[in-house]
Protein backbone atom coordinates (compact mmCIF):
# COMPACT_ATOMS: atom_id res chain seq x y z
CA UNK A 1 0.00 0.00 0.00
CA UNK A 2 0.92 3.59 -0.59
CA UNK A 3 1.55 5.58 2.23
CA UNK A 4 3.17 9.62 1.84
CA UNK A 5 5.74 10.32 4.50
CA UNK A 6 6.96 13.65 5.13
CA UNK A 7 10.51 13.98 4.28
CA UNK A 8 12.74 16.50 5.88
CA UNK A 9 15.76 17.74 4.08
CA UNK A 10 18.64 19.29 6.59
CA UNK A 11 21.81 21.49 5.32
CA UNK A 12 24.49 20.52 7.35
CA UNK A 13 26.45 23.73 5.78
CA UNK A 14 23.71 25.82 7.21
CA UNK A 15 24.28 24.82 10.81
CA UNK A 16 21.10 22.05 10.54
CA UNK A 17 21.17 18.58 11.71
CA UNK A 18 18.77 15.72 11.60
CA UNK A 19 20.81 13.92 14.54
CA UNK A 20 19.65 17.30 17.11
CA UNK A 21 16.38 17.73 15.47
CA UNK A 22 15.36 14.21 16.13
CA UNK A 23 16.46 14.34 19.86
CA UNK A 24 14.42 17.69 20.43
CA UNK A 25 11.64 16.26 18.45
CA UNK A 26 11.83 12.45 20.60
CA UNK A 27 12.28 14.46 23.76
CA UNK A 28 9.20 17.49 22.70
CA UNK A 29 6.63 14.35 21.64
CA UNK A 30 7.36 11.83 24.73
CA UNK A 31 5.49 9.00 22.95
CA UNK A 32 8.45 9.26 20.18
CA UNK A 33 10.18 6.19 18.74
CA UNK A 34 12.77 5.77 16.35
CA UNK A 35 12.52 3.84 13.64
CA UNK A 36 15.83 3.93 11.12
CA UNK A 37 18.95 6.13 12.03
CA UNK A 38 21.55 5.29 9.17
CA UNK A 39 24.64 7.81 9.34
CA UNK A 40 27.62 8.24 7.25
CA UNK A 41 30.81 6.75 7.96
CA UNK A 42 34.27 7.60 6.98
CA UNK A 43 34.96 8.19 3.16
CA UNK A 44 31.86 10.36 3.11
CA UNK A 45 30.67 11.14 0.67
CA UNK A 46 28.69 13.25 3.54
CA UNK A 47 30.59 14.07 6.47
CA UNK A 48 30.82 11.02 9.06
CA UNK A 49 28.22 10.92 11.37
CA UNK A 50 25.52 12.95 9.39
CA UNK A 51 22.14 10.88 8.66
CA UNK A 52 21.84 9.80 5.22
CA UNK A 53 18.25 8.55 6.00
CA UNK A 54 16.11 8.09 9.13
CA UNK A 55 13.13 7.71 10.27
CA UNK A 56 10.87 8.88 13.44
CA UNK A 57 7.50 8.64 14.78
CA UNK A 58 6.04 11.35 16.74
CA UNK A 59 2.21 11.75 17.85
CA UNK A 60 1.63 9.24 15.92
CA UNK A 61 3.59 10.56 12.43
CA UNK A 62 6.36 8.96 10.56
CA UNK A 63 8.82 11.69 9.62
CA UNK A 64 11.84 10.79 7.18
CA UNK A 65 15.08 13.09 7.34
CA UNK A 66 18.17 13.79 6.08
CA UNK A 67 21.26 15.55 5.81
CA UNK A 68 22.18 16.97 2.20
CA UNK A 69 26.15 16.76 1.33
CA UNK A 70 25.09 19.28 -1.68
CA UNK A 71 24.02 22.54 -0.67
CA UNK A 72 20.61 23.64 -2.02
CA UNK A 73 19.58 26.87 -3.07
CA UNK A 74 16.18 26.12 -1.29
CA UNK A 75 15.56 26.24 2.59
CA UNK A 76 12.65 24.91 4.61
CA UNK A 77 9.32 26.93 4.50
CA UNK A 78 6.93 27.78 6.68
CA UNK A 79 3.97 27.25 3.87
CA UNK A 80 4.39 23.19 4.46
CA UNK A 81 4.00 22.73 8.40
CA UNK A 82 3.18 19.44 10.52
CA UNK A 83 -0.29 20.17 12.30
CA UNK A 84 -0.60 19.01 15.72
CA UNK A 85 -3.67 18.11 17.48
CA UNK A 86 -2.72 18.45 21.66
CA UNK A 87 -4.88 16.46 23.80
CA UNK A 88 -5.03 19.30 26.63
CA UNK A 89 -4.19 22.91 27.10
CA UNK A 90 -1.31 22.25 29.36
CA UNK A 91 0.38 20.17 26.15
CA UNK A 92 -0.52 22.60 23.73
CA UNK A 93 1.30 25.40 25.64
CA UNK A 94 4.60 23.15 26.84
CA UNK A 95 4.87 21.91 22.70
CA UNK A 96 4.54 25.54 21.75
CA UNK A 97 7.02 26.40 24.27
CA UNK A 98 9.75 24.21 23.55
CA UNK A 99 9.31 23.84 19.97
CA UNK A 100 9.39 28.37 19.76
CA UNK A 101 12.60 28.52 21.72
CA UNK A 102 15.26 29.96 19.34
CA UNK A 103 12.22 29.74 16.44
CA UNK A 104 10.03 32.00 14.97
CA UNK A 105 6.31 32.59 16.23
CA UNK A 106 4.66 32.70 13.26
CA UNK A 107 0.77 32.77 15.31
CA UNK A 108 1.00 33.11 19.06
CA UNK A 109 -0.97 30.86 21.26
CA UNK A 110 -4.77 32.29 21.43
CA UNK A 111 -8.15 31.58 20.21
CA UNK A 112 -8.37 32.50 16.39
CA UNK A 113 -12.25 31.77 16.50
CA UNK A 114 -11.75 27.81 15.95
CA UNK A 115 -10.26 26.98 19.31
CA UNK A 116 -7.00 27.81 20.89
CA UNK A 117 -3.90 27.78 18.12
CA UNK A 118 -0.37 28.64 17.64
CA UNK A 119 2.14 28.26 14.52
CA UNK A 120 5.81 28.12 15.50
CA UNK A 121 8.85 27.78 13.25
CA UNK A 122 11.64 25.82 15.28
CA UNK A 123 15.36 26.22 15.71
CA UNK A 124 15.38 23.70 12.52
CA UNK A 125 13.33 25.42 10.40
CA UNK A 126 10.37 23.43 10.18
CA UNK A 127 6.93 24.78 11.09
CA UNK A 128 4.19 23.37 13.30
CA UNK A 129 0.24 24.23 13.74
CA UNK A 130 -0.57 23.06 17.34
CA UNK A 131 -4.36 22.87 18.04
CA UNK A 132 -7.08 20.99 20.56
CA UNK A 133 -8.00 17.49 19.62
CA UNK A 134 -11.02 18.48 20.97
CA UNK A 135 -11.56 22.16 19.15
Amino acid sequence: MNQAVPFITFQPSRGQSTVEAMESYLKIFGDGRVLLDNRYGPGGPGAEGTVIMAEIEIAGQRLRFSDSFVEHEWNLTPAVSLMVDCESSEELERIFGELSEQGTVYMPLDDYGFGPFGWVGDRFGLTWQLGLASA
